[in-house]
């Protein structure tokens, strides 16, 4: 079976990027549980998770430097296997101190998927906008299934269950991985699907610094929606919904923007980047603002519309480094890009326990969220327009089969 414009080797890097976005939000829901059982405040105990993106933000330009170096596919086989042993031994966790060491091991071995990953779907796509949309679902559909299957197990199992069965099956996909001998090759060369653009110097500055910008302050907002999304729906809904019921919302509206990303994909082969971006960008800043003030089962219904538009950019900012960024170059160009939005999201953790803390609800986090992604708007209009330049193939290399 082929992924669409891959090679079928690379099924194995959708369902990395699936597991990645998965592993890295489970504990915004199990610390729901985790607080009262270990009778520390919510502020308290989320702050536990600051060195998990700490460690996701700090790791990631060594990821990139040893994907370009080591070689994508080793790398990978890294990734399934580190980050599955990690998840099993934060499950067995004693107390906070070594439940924060077991997270931030999670987010050292996480580090390595978006620049090694990310770097091996443009390599190999024929159609790159078309496949970084597809890929894009993979990691979405982990954004959503991790706090619906963290909510039952934590229900059902307690916490401990939320790490532990997901690192087993994650340890038996990477033994997988291994058995394919995947793992043992390296890659290099542009790959068949590879483009580049033909840009003045100019218009490749304003590409990257538009693209340093969505990455700082898109990856504030990113996130911080991911991360508070659980809260906000307790502090919002019901309160006879319960842990399992609120995980079940906040998956619902993440898998309903889970598919975005294929038509968005489509439209940057089309139509380049700029209006998409714009689009996408404002309706961000504007849905954000009125999520600030919305209450009950409104909560719901404007968070869908805001995951899709949220869901919809991410694959914008690769497919311009795709275009921009020479082929031996895009590990590392990747691992700044993902550096700058983790190194702004490693604090949003510490800043939503602490204006938590300070209010007592998350309306204040939301507001500054608007406020950072009018700045990515703001940024849009800066892009270069999508007719100015012609994407010219890279000299092709074989791809991994």
């Amino acid at each position: 079976m082929r992924t669409i414009g891959m090679p079928t080797s690379l099924i194995f890097i959708n369902v990395a990027h699936f597991l990645d976005h998965y592993f890295l939000l489970i504990f915004p829901t199990a610390v729901l549980a985790i607080h009262p059982a270990w009778e520390m405040s919510y502020a308290e105990a989320l702050a536990l998770g600051t060195p998990a993106f700490a460690a996701f933000a700090l790791a990631t330009p060594v990821s990139g430097w040893l994907g370009d170096r080591w070689g994508g596919e080793k790398m990978m086989a890294v990734f399934f296997i580190g980050i599955a042993l990690s998840s099993i031994a934060t499950a067995f966790a004693p107390g906070p101190l070594s439940l924060a060491a077991g997270l931030a091991c999670i987010g050292v071995f996480a580090s390595i998927y978006h620049p090694v990953g990310t770097a091996l779907i443009v390599r190999h796509a024929v159609k790159t906008g078309r496949a970084l949309g597809v890929n894009g679902v993979w990691g979405n559909m982990g954004v959503a299934a991790a706090a619906l299957a963290t909510g039952a197990l934590t229900a059902w199992l307690g916490w401990r269950a939320a790490f532990l069965v997901p690192g087993v099956v994650t340890l038996v996909v990477g033994l997988g991985y291994l058995a394919t001998g995947l793992g043992s090759r390296a890659t290099g060369g542009a790959g068949r699907g590879s483009t580049f653009v033909h840009a003045s110097r100019m218009d490749q500055i304003r590409v990257l610094a538009v693209v340093a910008v969505a990455s700082l302050m898109g990856g504030l907002a990113f996130q911080g929606v991911t991360i508070a999304m659980p809260k906000l729906f307790e502090e919002r809904l019901s309160s006879d919904v319960g842990l399992a019921g609120i995980g079940a919302w906040v998956s619902l509206v993440f898998a309903l923007a889970a598919f975005t990303q294929i038509p968005v994909g489509r439209l940057l082969d089309r139509i380049g980047a700029k209006p998409i971006m714009f689009t996408l960008t404002g309706l961000q800043a504007v849905l954000l603002a009125v999520l600030w003030q919305v209450d009950g089962a409104l909560t719901v219904v404007m968070a869908v519309p805001l995951m899709i538009a949220m869901f919809g950019e991410v694959p914008v900012s690769a497919w311009l480094i795709g275009h921009y960024v020479a082929a031996n170059w895009r590990s590392r160009a990747y691992s700044i890009q993902f550096l700058l939005a983790l190194g702004v999201s490693s604090g949003v953790v510490p800043l939503i326990a602490w204006l938590h803390g300070r209010t007592g609800s998350s309306d204040a986090l939301f507001l500054a969220m608007a406020c950072a992604m009018s700045a990515v708007f703001a940024a849009s209009w800066f892009l270069p327009g999508w007719r100015r330049s012609r994407p010219q193939a890279m000299p092709s290399a074989a791809p991994a089969q």
